[in-house]
This record gives C-alpha cells, structure tokens and sequence, in this order.
C-alpha cells in the first residue's frame, strides 16, 4: 500500500511497488489525462508534478512517491497558472491532434515557475525541448508560455 496525496487529496494505492505511477493514475485513479508516449520518459507525454517538479511519471515506481503530492494535469488545470496556461494554449491555437498537451502543459508550468524574469522564445523552447510534439506545434507552444506569463504578472 502506498499513501500520497493526489490532486490536493490523500489516497492509497493498492499495487506492487514497481508499477509505474503513470498506471496508477490512469487505471486505480481513472485520471487518464496524463497520456502513456514512449515508456521511457523521453517524449514527455506523461508528465505530472511530483512535489511541484515537473516528472515522467512512466518510469517512476508508485513506491517512490510515497508521501508525496502529485498533480495530474486534472487538478493543475484547476490553478490560476492552469487556466492561464490553457486560455494561452487556445489563443495560440497549439493543440492539433493534442495527444502531448497534457504533457507539455505541465513542463510549461515548471518553466514559468522557475523563470527568473521575462521568457524569451529561445528560453521556452530550450526549457521544453524534452517534449516532444509529432505535430510540430513547437513555435506555438513558445509563444503560449510567453503569453501566459505575461497574464500572470
């Protein structure tokens, strides 16, 4: 049994150790807003928030997250910075087929917590370079984050 709080609220999860938190989320949770890429936490499509940490959830083990506070992108998209992101992410129109949205909305969220000033382009870019978008919606994606920046100063 491991306990940590989920989206705000304390949960167990009833499973071996070794099970990758992403299925935790998706099949005990039915939070299936997190979205199963590559399994090998390099395209970004399953990125949740570890303690605020921006984390592949397809490679952590549940068993490492014991104790801790996870948000999925369910309950960020609850926040002042979720629904900033997200009116963004509209105004820019990013999402085409939308698969890595939930994933690249929660790094963009890492960015913008730890920018020490005014995003740049190239910054937002760099910053999300470990998403990957088979759509190619990188430069739309750049100028979301800047803008929801910009909404939240």
């Amino acid at each position: 049994m491991v306990n940590f709080n989920l989206n705000g609220a304390p949960v167990s999860a009833d499973v071996a150790d070794d099970t990758p938190l992403l299925w935790v989320l998706r099949e005990q949770f039915e939070l299936t807003g997190t979205k199963f890429g590559c399994g090998m936490a390099q395209c970004g499509a399953c990125t949740v928030h570890i303690d605020g940490e921006p984390t592949r959830s397809c490679v952590m083990p549940v068993a490492a997250v014991k104790g801790k506070n996870i948000t999925t992108i369910e309950g960020f998209m609850q926040t002042d910075a979720g629904k900033a992101l997200e009116k963004a992410w509209v105004d820019e129109q990013v999402a085409q087929c939308g698969y890595c949205q939930s994933g690249q909305i929660m790094s963009a969220a890492g960015v913008l917590k730890k920018a020490k000033g005014p995003l740049s382009r190239e910054e937002v870019l760099t910053e999300m370079s470990g998403n990957l978008c088979r759509c190619g919606t990188y430069n739309q994606v750049a100028a979301a984050v800047i803008n929801a920046q910009k909404a939240l100063s």
